[in-house]
């Protein structure tokens, strides 16, 4: 039995299946929040990526869970398809390794919803996805909102921003007023607890590893290059890295499947996904990024939130986001539980300046370095200047000349 999960309230059958699952030691915001969320308190967590977020809410979820009712008890909102799928995944593997009855069902758009309403006829215990679907279903009563005691926000700082606000809002208060709420993320924002003290009041912020902190087990380095030479500057590093799975970060949706093209091209083996693929493809292409079939995933910020993929030794930056707290989500993809891990960008000259001001808002150090031989070194100062405007060359003296004579 797992003895520091069970003094924490968690029960001896799920203790045991963390147990089986390699798992032996809460983290720090697990610490923080199981205890209250076992009490039923409403709960902002705020915790770096990779720590243990998921779990903190669903060994609570599962002890509230009554498995012998076929009702649904609890929802949990995710803001994008992959991390609706990985939570479900997460909740099925907790439930298969302590032989507890809690069952859930994947709720997300762009899939058919006839399919979902199938499913749902089989009463699952937690409902998993997208606020804008889960909506849907309970004006179609097909998800019963009277019967959920707790609605779990994952990725809050996204889901209560301007763009999804009325949805999860209109969600919550289709349950009844003494249901729970959990916010999670890795960054919440005052405006976002604002929001969350709107739905509960009586919400309790819970800080674990200080406000947006990075994880220490990661190296963060740049590379100044041209833009037209990034593509060839990447196969050199995984080459000198001999790096198996990496992600790559770029700032649209819209350039994903471009850039995964050129990197083909260049034979570095690379798959997308975005928000406007279909749904089969970025299935394919995750599921291909973790056996190893594809050895780079290109995602945008939005498209990579909450993914959870093992083995990710390396997150390239082959754009530089315009905000640290991005730049922060983007490298938590690596370094995760316990792990050491690399985030790598390559920035051009007018990139460069982000550098300096997201290494003082995160309070991190981002060497500089270049590649010399096939290896990686430690840039020269000529490089490490290109921080900035480069100076002008001293004007050369003209070499004197006989003077001339005066046309006559």
């Amino acid at each position: 039995m797992n003895d520091l999960f069970v003094k924490l309230g968690v029960t001896a059958a799920l203790a045991t299946g963390l147990n089986k699952a390699g798992i032996t030691a809460p983290t720090e915001i697990q610490t923080a929040v199981i205890p209250l969320a076992l009490a039923g308190k409403d709960i902002a967590g705020q915790s770096a990526t990779g720590t243990g977020k998921t779990l903190a809410y669903l060994l609570p979820l599962f002890q509230r869970v009554d498995a012998a009712k076929r009702e649904m008890q609890a929802i949990i909102l995710a803001p994008t398809h992959e991390l609706a799928i990985q939570i479900h995944r997460q909740a099925e593997i907790l439930a298969l390794e302590s032989g507890v009855a809690v069952r859930s069902a994947p709720v997300i758009g762009q899939v058919n919803i006839a399919r979902q309403i199938e499913r749902l006829k089989d009463k699952p215990h937690i409902i998993v996805g997208s606020s804008g679907r889960i909506l849907e279903l309970i004006q179609k009563r097909k998800i019963s909102a009277q019967t959920i005691r707790t609605i779990v926000i994952d990725e809050a700082d996204k889901l209560l921003d301007d763009n999804n606000w009325a949805s999860v809002k209109a969600v919550v208060k289709t349950t009844l007023k003494d249901r729970q709420l959990m916010l999670f993320s890795a960054t919440i924002t005052p405006a976002a607890l604002e929001r969350a003290r709107e739905l509960a009041p009586a919400v309790q912020a819970v800080q674990a590893q200080g406000p947006g902190k990075v994880p220490a087990d990661i190296t963060h380095l740049y590379m100044v290059t041209e833009q037209r030479d990034k593509m060839e500057l990447l196969r050199k590093l995984l080459a000198s890295l001999k790096t198996e799975r990496a992600l790559v970060f770029i700032n649209s949706s819209d350039a994903i499947e471009m850039t995964v093209t050129k990197l083909n091209y260049h034979g570095l083996n690379a798959a997308g996904i975005y928000g406007g693929s279909v749904k089969a493809d970025r299935r394919k292409a995750l599921e291909d990024f973790r056996t190893g079939k594809v050895r780079l995933l290109v995602a945008s910020d939005l498209a990579a939130r909450g993914l959870d993929i093992p083995g990710v030794t390396c997150v390239f930056n082959l754009e530089m986001p315009e905000d640290p707290q991005v730049y922060l989500h983007r490298v938590g993809r690596t370094g995760r539980a316990g792990q050491s891990g690399l985030a790598l960008s390559l920035v051009t000259r007018s990139e460069a300046e982000r550098v300096t001001r997201f290494a003082k808002a995160l309070r991190i150090d981002i060497q500089a370095k270049e590649m010399f031989r096939g290896h990686i070194v430690d840039s020269r100062p000529r490089t490490a200047a290109r921080t900035s405007k480069p100076a002008r060359p001293a004007p050369r003296a003209k070499p004197k000349t006989k003077k001339e004579e005066p046309a006559r």
